[in-house]
C-alpha cells in the first residue's frame, strides 16, 4: 500500500491509500462521517477487497489526512470526482465504487451525475440529509460507537460549522444508471432502513437490495458479517 496526494478543484488536498496488487479492477471505499481510510474497520475493508481487486481508500475533506472542512455532502463530490480520475488513468478495465452512509450519500450523488463507475454498492445510504434521524443515544448507536472509538480519527475530523445547501439523493436517484446493490440494516439507529428501501424502490437501474434483519449502520454491517457482506459485494462486482 503507498499514500497518494490528489488536489480538488477547489483546493482541497485529499489523501489516498492505494492497494497496488495487479489486478485489473479497483475498488474505491468512501467512508462516512467521522470515518478515515486509517480507521480500524476501514483498513480491515481494504486489506479483505485486495484479495481481489485493487484498492483506492481515501479521506474526504476535513476528515484524516487531508484538509479543509467537512461540508456534509455539499462539496465533497469533488473528492470522488479526483479519484475516479485517478483510477481511470491507472488503465483499469472496470471501476467500481462502494460508500458507506454519508459516502454513499456523496457517491450516488455523483454517479447520478457523471455514471462513470462500472458498478456500485452503497451502505446504509440516506435519501435526505435532513431527514436522518441519527438517534445516538440508543444503545445500538453509542455501543458500537464506543467500541470503534479511536482518539486520532475523532481528533481528525473537522466539520464545517455553517450550514450549506445540499442535494437530496431522493432527488437524484432516477439518474442513476450504473448497476447499483443497496445494502441496509433493519435496525439501523443512525440512518433508518427506510432512507435506503426507499432509494432502491425509486431507482430504474440494474439494481439489487440486501437488507441485515439484525443488522444497524454502514461498516457495522460488515463488522456483523465479514464473510457474508464481502461475498455479498464482489458477487455484485463481478457480475458481468
Amino acid at each position: 500500500m503507498k499514500n497518494v496526494h490528489l488536489r480538488t478543484k477547489d483546493g482541497i488536498k485529499i489523501e489516498l491509500s492505494y492497494y497496488n496488487k495487479g489486478f485489473d479492477s479497483v475498488v474505491i471505499i468512501a467512508p462516512g462521517w467521522c470515518m478515515t481510510k486509517d480507521s480500524k474497520s476501514f483498513v480491515e475493508i481494504s486489506n479483505l477487497f485486495s484479495n481481489d481487486f485493487d484498492v483506492i481508500s481515501f479521506d474526504f475533506r476535513g476528515h484524516g489526512k487531508s484538509s479543509g472542512f467537512y461540508t456534509f455532502g455539499a462539496k465533497e463530490e469533488a473528492e470522488i470526482d479526483e479519484v475516479i480520475k485517478f483510477a481511470k488513468s491507472k488503465g483499469y478495465k472496470k471501476v467500481f465504487i462502494i460508500g458507506f452512509s454519508l459516502g454513499a450519500m456523496i457517491a450516488l450523488q455523483h454517479q447520478s451525475k457523471h455514471n462513470n463507475a462500472n458498478r456500485a454498492v452503497f451502505v446504509s445510504v440516506p435519501c435526505d440529509f435532513d431527514k436522518i434521524e441519527n438517534k445516538m443515544w440508543k444503545k445500538e448507536a453509542w455501543g458500537e460507537t464506543f467500541k470503534k472509538f479511536e482518539l486520532s480519527r475523532f481528533l481528525s475530523v473537522r466539520p464545517y460549522l455553517i450550514p450549506l445547501k445540499k442535494e437530496k439523493p431522493v432527488d437524484c436517484i432516477k439518474e442513476l444508471k450504473i448497476p447499483s446493490l443497496f445494502i441496509a440494516g433493519k435496525k439501523d439507529p443512525t440512518v433508518c432502513f427506510w432512507h435506503t428501501e426507499k432509494l432502491y424502490n425509486l431507482a430504474e437501474c440494474e439494481k439489487d437490495f440486501v437488507q441485515y434483519e439484525n443488522g444497524i449502520h454502514a461498516e457495522d454491517l460488515f463488522l456483523y458479517d465479514r464473510r457474508g457482506f464481502y461475498a455479498q459485494c464482489i458477487n455484485w462486482f463481478k457480475k458481468d
